[in-house]
Parts: C-alpha cells; structure tokens; sequence
C-alpha cells in the first residue's frame, strides 16, 4: 500500500465514523494537511469551539491543542468533545501558574487582570476578561484603567501596549510560544524576505517586536488569512506556524504563499494524526470533562469579554 493510498483508507473511514457517531472535526489553522483536508470547521480556537455551538452533531472531535478542546467542552456542555491526544498541549498556556496572577495582582492592586485564549481553563476562571490575539487590543483599549495585566504571552502584550498607549503588563514575565519567539525571529523572518523581497510580509503578534516592525500587517490567523485575500499584491510571506500556508493557498490558489520559516512547527499541533482522529471516534475516548462550576465562569466572563469587541 503506498502512502497516498494509505492517508485516503484512512480519510475513508473516517467520513464513514464521523456519519456513524454524528460527529463533526474541528481543525485549527496549524494542523496537519491531511487533518484539515477531513475537517468539518477550520479556524482558531475560539472561532472553532463557537462554530460547534451551531451545529445539531453530537460528537466534536478536535484536532488542536489542549486548552483549545477544553474551550469546546465549555461553550457546548451538552456535546462528547474528543480531544485525540491529551499529550498534545501548549507550551505558552503552560506558563501561566496561579501564583503568577497572584503576585501580579497584589503587585497592582485594582488592575484588571486579562487572559489570552492560550491559557489553562481553570485560570480563565479566576481572571476578569479573556481575549484572542484579534480582540486583545479592542478590548484592553476600552477598559477605564491606564494599568492592565495580561498574560500569557509577553510578545503580545507589549504589542496591544503599542496599540492602545496603556501599560500593560505581562504575566508572567518571558512568557512566550516557542515557535513564534524562536523560529520566527528575525533571522529566519529576514532570509525570507530577501529571498522574496517584492512579497507582503503578514505575522502573528506573538512574533518578537524586531519583527513586527518589518511586517506589513499584523494580526492573528484569521486575520492574515482574510489579508491575503484583501491586500494588494500576489505574493505573501506568512509569519506564524508553518501550518496556515496550507489553508491560505486552499483557500487563494490563485496567489502565492510562503511560510516565513518552514521549520516553524508546533510539534504539539502535530501530534493529531488522521490515525488518532479515527481511533478517538472508534473508541469516543479520550473525552474532555470540565468542572461545571469552572466551565460555566469562563462562559460568563467570555460573555463579558466579547460583548466588548
């Protein structure tokens, strides 16, 4: 059997469990090709756990990280949300600790304290807003306080800073995603340039400040996706995991696509395979379960957050 015979028995069976089960695939932007090509929605994370909410399946596999399955869990309490692997979980989330909040708010006292999407579920709960990396800027910058605490990501703290003019603090200090700090710094971001210099330059604000200076558009996921189907020119260097040129290409094949770094891979993001997406819907495990006292605060908060933005 060869290797495309392979992938395609396995898209097969699973179309088969996904009608069998009345279950839909949530794929975020960075997944595997073959994992997208099977996805029912395609998107971010809380664009997806939203897109959920609308459909009458029963089952949500999805194939992302795991604070993203846990926000499915939240908004659809009465759906079986299968995460394929639990091991497959984010580095930047895992930064944040409850101390960390903690010192920050005794550090300043009657700051509000805003949360990335990217964050563990139960610190979502203790926190007064929760933001993506497109409404961030919004909403901190309606807020009354000159003084905001943000975390997980550094990088996109000091970038809604330069946004808004307030001051806003990273919680904790360093925290960052490892492919956007790393692998998407400027020596990597400059080669690509100069190897297509006539071509737009878009990047995620978790990509380090020297970088975010050379772009010409900022913004998260989706945003860059919509950028190369709005801004002019054919060519495109896309400056986040490596994963979203597969999606922008699919969905503008007429332009031209690179990633700013193809080494840019969230191993995580990866760790969901076609394989384990049908096992997960053979055996509907593993399931994600949270606190229902957890799970309905973060729905209350998200509902404060973006009646906002």
């Amino acid at each position: 059997m060869s290797e495309s015979e392979f992938v395609e028995g396995l898209k097969k069976e699973i179309e088969e469990l996904k009608r069998k089960r009345n279950a839909v695939i949530l794929a975020h932007n960075y997944q595997l090709p073959e994992v997208q090509d099977v996805a029912d929605f395609l998107g971010d994370s809380l664009g997806l756990a939203r897109a959920a909410t609308e459909t009458d399946a029963d089952v949500i596999v999805f194939a992302g990280v795991s604070f993203m399955a846990e926000m499915a869990a939240v908004l659809n309490p009465d759906k079986i949300v299968l995460h394929p692997e639990p091991a497959a979980r984010c580095p930047l989330a895992d930064m944040l600790t409850r101390e960390d909040m903690k010192r920050s708010r005794e550090k300043y006292p009657g700051a509000p304290l805003v949360l990335y999407v990217n964050s563990p579920t139960e610190l979502k709960a203790e926190a007064d807003y929760v933001a993506t990396s497109a409404s961030a800027a919004k909403l901190i910058s309606k807020l009354e306080e000159d003084t905001v605490l943000f975390g997980p990501d550094e990088n996109l703290a000091c970038y809604v800073s330069e946004v808004t003019g307030k001051h806003v603090v990273p919680v904790p200090r360093g925290g960052h995603c490892p492919v956007h700090k790393f692998l998407l710094c400027k020596y990597y971001v400059e080669r690509a340039v100069r190897k297509w210099p006539g071509a737009k330059l878009l990047v995620h604000p978790e990509v380090p400040p020297d970088v975010r200076r050379m772009a010409d558009f900022v913004g998260s996921t989706s945003q860059m996706l919509k950028a190369v189907g709005g801004l002019e020119g054919e060519e495109f260097i896309i400056g986040t995991e490596e994963g979203l040129v597969y999606r922008a290409k699919r969905m503008y094949p007429d332009k031209k696509v690179y990633p700013a770094n193809p080494l840019a891979v969230c191993v995580d993001m990866k760790k969901i395979t076609l394989l384990n997406i049908r096992q997960s819907l053979e055996s509907m495990k593993p399931r994600v379960e949270v606190d229902p006292k957890i799970a309905r605060r973060v729905r209350e908060i998200l509902e404060v957050s973006f009646s906002m933005v």
